[in-house]
């Protein structure tokens, strides 16, 4: 497989985790106030998998261009 395949794989499973990331977010937010104290975790790891497919998604427009 090559850089370009194995990169868009990554990017699919990432896309997968981030959308299960907000999922999470959006039912913590309807049961709302109960479980509030997880409102900053949940978030933080929402944020971190938005972040890393971002990056991701950069890297495969930089590798496309090329």
């Amino acid at each position: 497989m090559s850089d370009l395949d194995t990169l868009k794989a990554e990017i699919k499973k990432l896309s997968a985790r981030a959308m299960d990331a907000k999922m999470n977010l959006h039912d913590l937010s309807e049961e709302l106030p109960i479980n509030w104290d997880q409102i900053l975790p949940t978030a933080q790891k929402a944020h971190e998998a938005f972040a890393e497919l971002e990056k991701k998604r950069a890297e495969l427009k930089k590798l496309e261009a090329a």
